[in-house]
C-alpha cells in the first residue's frame, strides 16, 4: 500500500503502522500489535487513542484488555469531511485577516512531479480571473507530465470558471486544438522554434515557471509589478501568434 496516501490525509507515520497493523491483524490486544509494528508501547497507545477519537478503529472490553479492530475504511470519508467542515468555519477570519495585512512579495521553490502540481494548484486558487500561459512543447506535454495531467489541470481550471489564453509552438497544433474546444480556453501557436523545456504561468498577482527537466521544479512569484511584467511579455507573444 502506499503510505503517502495516508500521509496526505493527515495520519502520523505511527498512526499508519498501527492502522495497517490492525487491518492485518484483525481484532488485537495492544501487545500484538506492538510485536507486529516494533513501535514502543507509549507510541503505540497513542496512536490507538488519536485513530479512536477519529473514528477509524474501534475496540471492545474483553476480561481486564481492550480488543481493537478497524473500522470501516469508509470512515475516513467523515473524518475528512469533519477536518473541511472545520477549516471552512475559520474561513472568514482568515480571509479578514489576508485583506487586513500588507501585500507580501516571495518566491517559492517547488520540486518533483508532486511539487509542481502544488504549484499549479496554488494558481488555480490564487483568486485571479484570467490564466495566460507561454512555452512548453512536445516533450512537456507528453513526455515529462503526460497529457492525461494536462487535461486535468484544465478540468479543474474550467470548473472554477478560469478564462485562458495560451501561446504554444506548433509541434502540438493537434492537442492545442482539442484543448480550444473547451470552454473558457483559447489557444494560438507560434514557430516551432518556439518549443521549450519550461512553462510560464501569469494569473492576478501571481507568476510561476516551470522547468520540466528529467527531475522538474518549478518557482512560484508572488509579486504584481513582476506579474504585470510577464503579462505584457505574453500579450506581444498573443499578437505574434496564429489562431
Amino acid at each position: 500500500m502506499d503510505m503517502s496516501i495516508l500521509e496526505d490525509l493527515g495520519l502520523t507515520n505511527g498512526e499508519i503502522k498501527v492502522y495497517l497493523a490492525l487491518s492485518e491483524l484483525g481484532s488485537s490486544l495492544a501487545g500484538l500489535i506492538i510485536e507486529k509494528t516494533n513501535l514502543q508501547n507509549s507510541v503505540v497507545h497513542r496512536a490507538l487513542h488519536s485513530l479512536i477519537a477519529k473514528g477509524l478503529i474501534t475496540y471492545s472490553i474483553e476480561g481486564r484488555g481492550r480488543t481493537y479492530q478497524i473500522s470501516d475504511p469508509r470512515n475516513f470519508i467523515g473524518y475528512l469531511e469533519d477536518k473541511k467542515r472545520k477549516f471552512e468555519e475559520i474561513i472568514p477570519e482568515l480571509e479578514k485577516r489576508k485583506k487586513a495585512a500588507k501585500e507580501i512579495k516571495e518566491a517559492i521553490t517547488f520540486k518533483g512531479k508532486k511539487g509542481i502540481t502544488q504549484m499549479y494548484m496554488e494558481l488555480l486558487n490564487s483568486n485571479g480571473k484570467e490564466y495566460n500561459t507561454f512555452g512548453g512543447g512536445k516533450r512537456v506535454t507528453f513526455d515529462i507530465m503526460g497529457e492525461t495531467w494536462w487535461r486535468n489541470l484544465h478540468i479543474k481550471r474550467i470548473g472554477k470558471k478560469i478564462k485562458s489564453r495560451q501561446v504554444f509552438d506548433i509541434t502540438i497544433e493537434a492537442y492545442g486544438e482539442s484543448l480550444n474546444k473547451l470552454p473558457y480556453t483559447e489557444i494560438r501557436f507560434l514557430p516551432q522554434e518556439f518549443e521549450q523545456l519550461s512553462e510560464t504561468v501569469i494569473i492576478g498577482d501571481y507568476v510561476a515557471i516551470a522547468i520540466f527537466t528529467k527531475d522538474p521544479y518549478g518557482i512560484l512569484i508572488h509579486d504584481k509589478d513582476a506579474a504585470e511584467g510577464y503579462r505584457k511579455h505574453f500579450e506581444l507573444l498573443w499578437k505574434s501568434a496564429k489562431k
